[in-house]
């Protein structure tokens, strides 16, 4: 996935998507249409009906992980106020969804029989969906695993990939018969590089063998999973995993830069690639992180036979590209600050802040990179479809006297990365949808509610929901199918 390049500018911000017909970009007409969400970040109701702690409910509770000490226990309210938010959905025009199901809610010890009333909630949401016109996409793990499953070792631990697969089993089968688009996995890189790396995700924990141990587990969640869903849904069903890849360019053209570039694509991208697509750890990425893992020992007979199990589409969640060079120790990068590295193998790689604007994530804003990065995963897999599953931006947000958010910044990234997009299935690549990154303002992890990525509003004292102006002009681009051109 290495890209080798100066860090361009963005994309020039959008004109008015009030161009007449004929100066439209067109998108095809069978483009999904979407927004995304995930279920610790917008639900709540962490104690209701049954639910179990997750591993993000204990780290919420860990002082110092999470700002301010902010939880996911109210959240966005989603799980009182679904119906609220897909009226939302219809009036923006969505024709598709995807939200993830909370593992804690539907088996709450990560074991056993499914708990009716948990999976209750995502028959209601999905049966509104349909009725609405809405095609819901569902995630089965989008990090919210059972704190019981993390206390007799998570995903370190073998046994965590069978007992996901169990899970995929039993939330199918309830939900098989209404739901088309399956993703096992939304950002595994997160999960364990995060998670057990540098530890600014939960569980917090700071070890980068278990680290590499968690991603080849998930990996092999990932084909067991697949397994599990083949085996109870219809042939029409389609599978898919969201990776969020990395656009990784050195920062200048020396041997030492390309070098870190290449280390950094390895554990950043291709620990997940080469297995799920090829069935292979490449020998580069083994050779890196050698010091760290036995890897004869970790991957075992068959495991990346079930682990390449054939899918449907592939999800990308893209938001920056990295721009890194040679030396540089602990440092600081997109992922949070940490004195751990979340990249086992590469933990003396610097990573550098890109010229032109920034989010206020402080993310360098670059549509250039969602396009290299299709265009490059397209070259490598040329008969595979794509799906951007997740792109957006945090931005200051408020709500002015007048009752509206007039998030400008945020229509001109949507506008560039769309236009990135489009561009890119003119040149062929086969992309089916695109999913802003989120519907609601929510939980946002670490930083708890003081980052918003939201198209909608939400005063978190009263939950009350505003469309801010991107809502809005999300809608048109969906009723036009297609945005202006770029200047």
């Amino acid at each position: 996935m290495t890209s080798v390049q100066a860090s361009p500018a963005g994309l020039s911000t959008p004109s008015a998507d009030a161009a007449p017909a004929e100066d439209l970009r067109r998108f095809p007409e069978n483009f999904l249409w979407g927004a995304a969400t995930s279920a610790y970040q917008i639900e709540g109701a962490a104690h209701e009906d049954g639910r179990s702690a997750s591993v993000w409910d204990t780290f919420c509770r860990t002082p110092g992980k999470v700002h301010r000490g902010d939880t996911g226990d109210l959240a966005a309210d989603h799980y009182h106020r679904w119906r609220e938010d897909i009226a939302l959905m219809k009036d923006m025009g969505l024709n598709a969804y995807r939200f993830s199901v909370a593992w804690p809610r539907v088996q709450p010890t990560g074991r056993g029989p499914a708990v009716e009333r948990g999976l209750d909630f995502y028959r209601r949401l999905v049966d509104e969906l349909l009725e609405a016109g809405i095609t819901p996409l569902a995630t089965l793990y989008h990090w919210d695993l059972p704190q019981e499953l993390e206390d007799i070792g998570g995903w370190p631990h073998r046994a965590t990939a069978q007992r996901f697969a169990d899970y995929a089993r039993l939330t199918a089968q309830a939900l098989g018969d209404r739901v088309t688009h399956w993703t096992t996995l939304n950002e595994p890189w997160c999960s364990a590089f995060l998670g057990y790396g540098s530890g600014v995700h939960a569980p917090g924990r700071t070890d980068p063998a278990d680290a590499l141990r968690a991603a080849h587990h998930l990996n092999l969640a990932h084909g067991l999973g697949v397994a599990a869903l083949r085996a109870e849904l219809p042939r029409t069903a389609k599978l898919s995993v969201a990776l969020n890849l990395h656009q990784v360019r050195a920062l200048t053209t020396s041997p030492a830069d390309l070098e870190a570039a290449r280390r950094i694509d390895a554990v950043g991208n291709r620990v997940f690639l080469g297995p799920m697509l090829r069935g292979t750890y490449d020998q580069d990425l083994l050779q890196d992180t050698a010091h760290l893992v036995e890897w004869d020992d970790l991957v075992r007979p068959g495991d990346l036979e079930a682990i390449a199990a054939p899918i449907d589409e592939l999800g990308i969640n893209y938001y920056t590209p990295a721009l890194v060079s040679a030396g540089g120790g602990v440092r600081n990068d997109a992922h949070g600050r940490s004195d751990h590295s979340p990249w086992p193998g590469a933990e003396d790689v610097a990573f550098h802040q890109p010229p032109g604007e920034l989010t206020a994530m402080q993310w360098s804003i670059d549509a250039t990179g969602l396009r290299d990065l299709v265009d490059r995963v397209h070259q490598d897999h040329p008969d595979l479809p794509l799906m951007i599953t997740e792109n957006g931006i945090a931005c200051e947000d408020y709500l002015s006297p007048e009752g509206q958010v007039n998030d400008t910044d945020r229509i001109a990234y949507l506008h560039q990365h769309l236009g990135a997009v489009h561009q890119a299935i003119g040149a062929g690549v086969p992309v089916a949808g695109y999913f802003a990154w989120s519907l609601l303002d929510n939980f946002e992890w670490a930083y708890g509610y003081a980052k918003r990525f939201g198209l909608v509003y939400v005063d978190f004292p009263s939950q009350r929901r505003t469309p801010k102006a991107s809502a809005h002009w999300y809608g048109q681009v969906i009723r036009r199918g297609g945005i202006s051109r770029l200047p």
